[in-house]
């Protein structure tokens, strides 16, 4: 017994020591370290240079954690070319002491981001019929045929069609990039897909090490595949996702050389693409030579310093490289907007005017849905129907059943019939799986309330048909007052030209823009809801592991669809407007955009109700519009740096950032006045004076102001005539806005500017929130 207590009090002892011992082992977790810019920018980096920046980084970091050994065995990433800094594994109090360092511009943890599709959880544009713009102009760019367009993703898969490299010429002589095949001796770049990479020691650093299958660029998921061919795949005839939208495929620029950055993998606690790995990605991507970098992925809005997409995309647009990036989808949701940093085209997601409509026919009521599945119910019989919430099987929940989750329904309540489950939290075609897994005979899927009236065709295994949320009241009305209900599910069709077209897809993230709200986010929307382009042959067209069925191109939805249509754009245009900066060019393609629909009206949102700029940034896209803009808005890297003056930012940081010789004014400019193609003012109170300039692109001519005023808020613009005489020629105007006494509105109020000379029409969005009274 003494023996006993005595080992016992011994076991406690030593389980006391551990518990006092713990504290001193804390968790490495990855950091970035941001050092700014190489004062050699990239140029013709030999061996001993990059050597000699790699040395630096191991000294700087040797130096906190005592030896050069330990230094060598956390650092996984060197950034030598544009970009300076490394990233390590560190520990929070090591990061700490670093980010004390002259020198250091900032140390962050290496977060993690997602694709912006929602495939899986809640656009290559097909020319409809074969054709391609008539607009000679664009064959003067010849489809952007000396661009080169790389896709920040998942990856490519070099087999595709879209990437086929028949009658191209060589690779263009600026390209210094590589085609980094990994241990996948079956890949193989060509004329066309001109360099692809992976970078994944971020991503190990959080999922921990990685087999052989990770060095690869290929793409495993079809997303990288999908959003590169929809920027820069080529001409594909007969191109349909099973036997639907048949029709010649091209990507928005066909004729552009593309290259792939894979950044991205499998899900890690919900992220998928890391910032250690993104910033490799953009540093490369800047010395290998491409014109557009397209990002179809994003994270929590944050710190400009502290996001590593934003620190890449400045280095990117410094170094006259346009980056496009996808504004989320965490609508509809206000101030969910993503990658918001000025220099980025952020991009939201719209319908387009094709649909794949599958009816739901059931007591003399047919209500249209759309559907990708291969066949409707055999036969023209009525089935009966059922509400999952009503095929509950007894172990599950009703909130599972109601959202038809694998295994929450009654294979003896649902065999034979149709289904209906609640669109919501599992992937929508999943949620037709289960129907098909208790037996059921076909499944319709309704919107709940946030999703409205945006209904997407998806690649279903069963008959199965998507309706609105609307719509939905009629059928469980139906449901609920019919003692044996039935109905039956049509065979989709391909539909064109259906109206109203475009509106905002629910799931488009929205402004205001919480990171800097004098910045209007998104910029732009463009078509980003089932969106036929290229597709992996390594995964089934839901993407999901139940899915056997292989296809060559896939329909899916999201920003990031709607992202690589403007990347495409922007090809073509630095192909026709060699000379334009990143900034000209996407004032080009927000000024001359659309905020009216096919039919000559507002555009509207997934409920129906008219959409603001939130939505859709300066409108939908019109690549014949930007083509010839009339006047843009240009900004140049000191007018970044003179933005990041007035955000608060020392003169010491911006200095590093920048590299070259800057320091911020002694009066720091004001926010309002960064020269954007939009006007956004939060929190007015009494009166305020912008300034902004335009430069003429065009023919010489004379332009006139109309304003359109935002409820409660007069404009007043001086001058209200810019006269050109020349190309290239700049004036400036100011806009003066003012809180109309007695009409002030906290909230946010739109109205706009258009400066015409005829046959331009160059648009400028204003959105104003009044913080009270003038006094």
């Amino acid at each position: 017994m003494g023996i006993a207590r005595s080992s016992a009090a011994l076991l406690l002892a030593f389980l006391f020591s551990i518990l006092l011992q713990r504290p001193t082992f804390a968790a490495k977790k990855s950091y970035v370290v941001y050092l700014g810019g190489h004062s050699h920018n990239g140029e013709e980096v030999s061996w001993h240079v990059s050597k000699r920046v790699r040395d630096s980084h191991h000294e700087l970091l040797a130096s906190v954690l005592g030896n050069k050994e330990k230094a060598q065995d956390a650092l996984f990433y060197s950034y030598t070319r544009y970009i300076n800094g490394f990233a390590a594994n560190l520990e929070e109090e090591e990061a700490m002491e670093i980010s004390k360092y002259p020198g250091v511009v900032s140390v962050f943890p290496n977060r993690g981001y997602k694709l912006h599709t929602t495939r899986s959880w809640d656009f290559l544009r097909l020319e409809r019929d074969g054709r391609v713009p008539k607009e000679s102009l664009w064959t003067k760019a010849r489809f952007g045929e000396d661009i080169i367009i790389g896709n920040l993703d998942t990856g490519v898969w070099p087999e595709s069609e879209s990437f086929k490299d028949d009658g191209m010429g060589p690779v263009p002589s600026k390209w210094k990039g590589i085609c980094q095949i990994g241990e996948d001796k079956s890949f193989s770049c060509n004329r066309k897909l001109i360099g692809a990479r992976y970078y994944n020691k971020g991503y190990a650093s959080a999922a921990g090490p990685l087999n052989a299958t990770f060095e690869t660029p290929r793409d495993e998921v079809g997303h990288g595949t999908h959003t590169l061919s929809t920027a820069g795949g080529g001409f594909v005839p007969g191109a349909n996702i099973l036997g639907y939208g048949n029709g010649t495929a091209k990507g928005g620029s066909p004729r552009a050389r593309v290259a792939a950055y894979k950044v991205c993998w499998p899900p890690i606690n919900g992220s998928e693409c890391f910032d250690a790995d993104i910033i490799a990605a953009f540093d490369a991507a800047i010395h290998d030579g491409v014109d557009v970098l397209s990002v179809s992925l994003g994270g929590d809005p944050t710190d400009y310093f502290l996001d590593g997409l934003a620190i890449g995309s400045f280095h990117a647009v410094k170094n006259g490289i346009t980056v496009v990036c996808s504004a989320g989808n965490s609508g509809p949701r206000p101030g969910s907007v993503s990658n918001t940093a000025p220099w980025i085209i952020t991009v939201g997601a719209s319908t387009m005017d094709r649909e794949f409509p599958a009816y739901i026919n059931f007591n003399n009521k047919s209500i249209k849905g759309e559907s990708l599945s291969q066949k409707g119910l055999p036969g023209n019989e009525l089935y009966p129907m059922i509400s999952s919430k009503e095929a509950r099987a007894s172990n599950a929940s009703a909130h599972d059943a109601e959202l038809c989750y694998l295994g929450s329904l009654d294979p003896e309540k649902v065999r034979g019939k149709i289904v209906v489950c609640l669109r919501g939290i599992t992937a929508r075609v999943e949620k037709g799986e289960a129907v098909l897994q208790a037996g059921g005979s076909g499944m319709v899927l309704v919107n709940d309330q946030s999703s409205g009236n945006e209904i997407i065709a998806d690649a279903h295994l069963l008959p199965a048909t998507h309706i609105t949320y609307n719509d939905g009241f009629s059928l469980f009305s139906y449901l609920k007052s019919t003692k044996s209900p039935l109905g039956y599910i049509t065979t989709p069709i391909t539909q064109l030209d259906t109206k109203p077209a475009p509106f905002m897809a629910a799931f488009s993230s929205q402004g205001p823009n919480t990171v800097n709200a004098e910045i209007l986010k998104p910029d732009i929307t463009a078509p980003g809801v089932s969106v036929l382009a290229a597709y992996t042959g390594a995964a089934g067209p839901t993407g999901l592991a139940f899915d056997t069925r292989r296809v060559a191109f896939n329909s899916d939805s999201g920003t990031s669809m709607s992202c690589p249509h403007i990347s495409g754009v922007v090809g073509l245009l630095k192909s026709l407007h060699p000379d334009w900066s990143p900034s000209a060019i996407k004032s080009a393609i927000m000024t001359t955009a659309r905020t009216q629909d096919s039919m000559d009206e507002p555009v509207l949102n997934s409920s129906y109700v008219k959409a603001t700029p939130f939505s859709y940034g300066s409108g939908h896209v019109q690549p014949n519009r930007a083509m010839d803009p009339g006047l843009v808005y240009d900004l140049t890297t000191n007018d970044y740096l003179n933005f990041l003056c007035a955000l608060g930012y020392n003169s010491t940081q911006i200095a590093i950032f920048s590299i070259d010789s800057f320091s911020c004014p002694s009066k720091p400019p004001k926010l309002e006045d960064l020269n954007y193609p939009s006007i956004t003012i939060p929190d007015l109170s009494g009166s305020i004076t912008v300034t902004r300039a335009m430069k003429n692109v065009g023919s010489p001519g004379t332009y006139i102001v109309r304003v359109r005023e935002p409820r409660g808020i007069s404009v007043s613009v001086n001058p209200t005539s810019l006269t050109y005489d020349k190309i290239g020629e700049e004036k400036k105007f100011e806009v003066t806005l003012k809180v109309k006494k007695g009409h002030a509105s906290t909230d946010y109020v739109f109205g706009g500017l258009i400066w015409s000379d005829g046959k331009h029409y160059v648009r400028t969005p204003i959105v104003v929130s009044a913080a009270g009274l003038e006094p």
